[in-house]
């Protein structure tokens, strides 16, 4: 092992002497933090939020949040070390904690950019940990200053509106994005002001009047995009339905950018847009140049901009236009059918996660459902910023009138897809989304609310996707991108991604699942990667993944090799006992041609004595040299021979072996099959029995009576949670206002003074509560028909399972 001195009490009080410590460095799933306990942290796989409880800062640091004592570790990590495949942690890890007391359950963490704050999201409130505190005085933690998020807004009192997902921007240290339940996108900006939002965004996605299913209408995930042109500056909503909606342009004030990009940008619109023949091309992109030069006002001066290599974004919001909400994004060749928006025939149950992944050129929206499916489209166009001069919003300034926040109204406009996108350059079109899969998970159903899988990007590869479910991981590889294989010109056939299971958290022999906790994905700069997984028994997990090979074709480097036949292989397997030339024989003696006069010549004689001695010479050379031959061949075989003797007897021994076997069984498999016949005729005596019963006579249903039990079945699982959300959000809002009302009054009635408001506002006004009041009622009937329903079905069922006597 080896020793080092602890030197993270860099920032503790300058009264007290920072001690060095020895620190034991032992692998990373043997560490005492990680070591299986009893004690197991909670699990709530029903819950509408998957955990994860692990953080990694990008550089030698891992964080994980312990549940039962509310506090955050923080672990120094050496990454390949003493072998590629292994990771060391230093021992003991650095306890901090929290200066307030925290008293909700924690469900996620996140790390900003530069490793200096941490997100705790919890379903009820959400907080931020600095990670630079002060040591405390009983014992060697570093308690850090934390500070709550929206706490007028996420209260724990008021649980109507709920947090749905909460993320760091990406080009900002103190910029943190969140969607609740209210339909309400935000970005607080922690620097200034955590309690009060910096931008607000009311989402509506369905124009007023029109009856779309309550899932349409509420989000459930948001992504914000990567390094690419406008994506950005784009913010990606995942609604119900599975239907994906942009907001462009949202950019945190203050945040920093490189001038290269938004000079990239800034020239495409004059070059497409300023340029183009259509009058609504032209008008779009004069939005987009102004609020480029507004916001950063540095690219109006080419001299400063060419020293500068990033440009802060200032302050900046149109005064008469609203973000448009673009989308529901299409697939290509789709039409204008707007059921089939969002869902596939073989995706099932609801939306549950999105996920932005930009791989070279393409834009990649992984969309994951709760049956178990990805569903994995790339943005086919490029995204344009869009504004609707129809609502003006609603900024604050201060005294200087500089912007200091904004909230305004983001409708969806209505439209189809063009007819060729190469000419849909700066029309205010959303993009068309081109499908590249559809994978199913094969994970077991549930008759519950299904499964809540989060998605990640591998660090070092960007074509590999991580789903964690409660079954385990899967790693899913893209193959095909569009414009990525078309600029390296790869083959444009498209090949479908290969998915391979990376860890499996069932217990052998048993179907039910231990979800996980927490889930890292590591890298370092040599081209090594790992996994880190947490379980609920607070175990570490840690695989090496594998990088390279991964993308290329499997034909590469293999030969073809040619199809031999069964014949063939056995009879090249059977050794050669005799060779060829023996079996043969011996070669054919051709007799010299013998004088008329031999036979009168006498053995005795010279001549008589030659002749004999060549024709035994010719004799010996042919068979007793052949003879030899066998000999020899016969005594070197005799081994092998041998083995191959025994070898037979030995198979024999075994069949007849077999064949005893057998015929002891053979009585008690006789006997199964007479009780099996048996069974099987007592089966069809039970079978006439309930065909006699009266609810054995009910007609199978009809196609519309299956289509109708289909409905309630997408009511129960999917629509009737929806509609609670948006009446608890309703309930909030109005509860809000009529709060906000009282105080109006008694602050007149305190000072006075009249207000002179405009008979047409108060008319407007309350004609806008009326419909609130009108829709929250419907709402609140449908939920209690649909209700009703289930409760008639489930009685109906329950009557039809009792047989009658």
């Amino acid at each position: 092992m080896r020793i080092a001195l602890d030197t993270e009490e860099t920032n503790s009080e300058p009264t007290r002497s920072a001690t060095p410590k020895e620190v034991e460095w032992v692998p990373l799933e043997k560490h005492p933090v990680f070591v299986a306990t009893n004690n197991s942290i909670d699990g709530d796989s029903g819950t509408a939020f998957s955990r994860n409880l692990v953080a990694w800062d990008g550089s030698s640091r891992l964080y994980f949040w312990e549940p039962k004592t509310n506090c955050l570790h923080r672990l120094s990590l050496r990454l390949g070390e003493p072998e590629p495949t292994s990771i060391l942690a230093a021992s003991p890890s650095k306890v901090l904690r929290a200066d307030v007391e925290i008293n909700f359950a924690i469900h996620k963490i996140s790390i900003n950019r530069n490793g200096s704050a941490l997100l705790l999201f919890g379903s009820e409130r959400l907080c931020v940990m600095y990670l630079y505190g002060r040591t405390s005085k009983k014992d060697v933690n570093l308690i850090c200053r934390t500070i709550m998020i929206g706490s007028q807004t996420y209260s724990k009192s008021s649980n109507d509106i709920r947090v749905l997902k909460a993320l760091w921007h990406p080009y900002s240290d103190c910029h943190v994005g969140i969607l609740s339940s209210d339909s309400v996108f935000r970005l607080f900006n922690l620097a200034l002001d955590p309690l009060q939002p910096e931008q607000e965004y009311y989402l509506q996605p369905v124009d007023p009047g029109r009856s779309r299913s309550a899932s349409s209408m509420l989000p459930v995930d948001f992504s914000f995009g990567g390094d690419h042109l406008w994506d950005k500056f784009s913010v990606f909503i995942l609604f119900g339905d599975g239907a994906i909606y942009i907001l462009c342009p949202v950019v945190p004030f203050g945040s920093l950018f490189k001038s290269e990009s938004v000079l990239e940008i800034y020239n495409d619109a004059h070059t497409f847009g300023l340029k183009s023949a259509n009058s609504r091309a032209i008008s779009n992109s004069k939005l987009a140049i102004s609020w480029l030069e507004a916001t950063f006002p540095e690219l109006q001066n080419q001299e400063t901009e060419e020293n500068m290599s990033m440009q802060r974004a200032h302050a900046y919001a149109q005064f008469d236009a609203s973000l448009t909400l673009q989308g529901p994004l299409r697939r290509v060749g789709q039409g204008g059918d707007e059921d089939s928006v969002g869902r596939s025939a073989e995706c099932e149950g609801r939306a549950v996660s999105l996920l932005y992944d930009l791989v070279s050129k393409d834009t990649i929206l992984v969309t994951s459902w709760s049956g178990g499916q990805l569903q994995i489209d790339a943005l086919a166009d490029e995204i344009q910023p869009v504004w609707s001069a129809d609502s003006s919003p609603r900024l604050r300034v201060d005294s200087h009138d500089h912007i200091l926040g904004l909230a305004m109204i983001c409708e969806s406009i209505t439209g189809g897809l063009p007819e060729k996108i190469d000419h849909a350059v700066w029309l205010g079109n959303p993009p068309p989304l081109l499908r590249l899969a559809i994978v199913d998970l094969a994970l077991p159903r549930r008759a519950e609310s299904g499964y809540n899988i989060a998605l990640f990007v591998d660090p070092l590869m960007p074509e590999r996707i991580y789903s964690l479910h409660d079954g385990g991981i899967d790693s899913i590889v893209l193959h095909f991108l569009p414009f990525t294989s078309q600029a390296n010109g790869k083959d444009d056939t498209m090949r479908t991604p290969s998915v391979h299971p990376v860890l499996n958290t069932c217990q052998s022999g048993s179907t039910t699942a231990s979800p996980l906790c927490g889930f890292a994905s590591l890298s370092d700069s040599f081209g090594y990667s790992w996994i880190v997984a947490v379980t609920l028994s607070q175990e570490c997990i840690v695989l090496e993944t594998k990088t390279w090979n991964l993308l290329l074709p499997p034909n590469v480097g293999m030969e073809e090799k040619p199809i031999q036949l069964e014949d063939e292989s056995e009879e090249r397997d059977i050794p050669t006992i005799i060779s060829k030339e023996l079996l043969s024989g011996p070669r054919t003696v051709l007799v010299p041609q013998a004088s008329p006069t031999l036979r009168s010549i006498s053995p005795d004689s010279i001549e008589g004595r030659s002749a004999l001695h060549q024709y035994f010479k010719l004799f010996h050379e042919t068979y007793v040299e052949y003879a030899h031959k066998v000999y020899l061949e016969l005594k070197h075989h005799a081994p092998q021979l041998k083995k191959i003797i025994d070898d037979q007897h030995d198979r024999l021994a075994d069949a007849q072996q077999k064949l005893l076997k057998v015929a002891e069984k053979q009585p008690l498999l006789e006997k199964r099959i007479d009780r099996a016949v048996q069974m099987h005729s007592s089966l069809e005596e039970r079978l006439q029995q309930l065909r006699k019963l009266p609810g054995a006579h009910n007609k199978p249903l009809s196609r519309a009576e299956q289509q109708f039990k289909s409905e309630l079945d997408h009511f129960r699982e999917v629509e009737l949670d929806a509609l609670h959300s948006s009446v608890d959000a309703l309930s909030a809002r109005l509860r809000r206002f009529l709060q906000s009302s009282k105080a109006n009054s008694h602050q007149k009635q305190i000072t006075g003074r009249k207000s002179h408001v405009d008979k047409a506002q108060k008319s407007m006004l309350k004609s806008s509560l009326e419909k609130l009041s009108l829709l929250n009622s419907e709402n609140t009937r449908k939920v209690k028909v649909v209700e009703s329903l289930l409760r008639t079905r489930e009685k109906g069922r329950r009557e039809s399972s009792v047989p009658r006597p």
